[in-house]
C-alpha cells in the first residue's frame, strides 16, 4: 500500500492529548504504524551526563500512532484524506481529497 504520510509532511492532530495542534512529521515508523512528529507528544526523558551531553531533564517528541494524525490541507491547513491519482505523464501523485489540490507538487 501506498505510504499517506512521508517525512516532511503538514500534519494535523485529529485526536488526543495534542488534539488540533499541527507540525512536521520528523520520522516515519510503518513497521510499528507510528510517526514522530515536531512539537507532538513530548516526553521528559532523564539524560545522564556524558562526555558530550550535559545531564538533566530533557524534552523530545515521542512517537504517535498514524491514525490519529491527517494531512493538512495545502488550501486551508485543516483535517483531510489522502487520494492518489496518476497524472498524463505518468507520474503517481497525493491529493487533498477536502480540496483537490496535489500534496506532492
Amino acid at each position: 500500500m501506498a505510504a499517506k504520510i512521508k517525512k516532511g509532511d503538514k500534519v494535523v492532530v485529529i485526536t488526543g492529548r495534542d488534539k488540533g495542534k499541527s507540525g512536521e512529521v520528523l520520522e516515519v515508523r510503518p513497521d510499528a504504524g507510528r510517526a514522530v512528529v515536531r512539537g507532538i507528544a513530548m516526553i521528559k526523558k532523564h539524560q545522564r551526563q556524558s562526555q558530550t551531553q550535559t545531564g538533566g531533564i530533557i524534552s523530545k517528541e515521542g512517537t504517535i500512532n498514524l491514525s490519529n494524525i491527517a494531512i493538512a490541507d495545502p488550501k486551508d491547513g485543516k483535517p483531510t484524506r489522502v487520494g492518489f491519482k496518476v497524472l498524463e505523464d505518468g507520474r503517481k501523485i497525493r491529493f487533498a481529497k477536502r480540496s483537490g489540490d496535489p500534496i506532492d507538487a
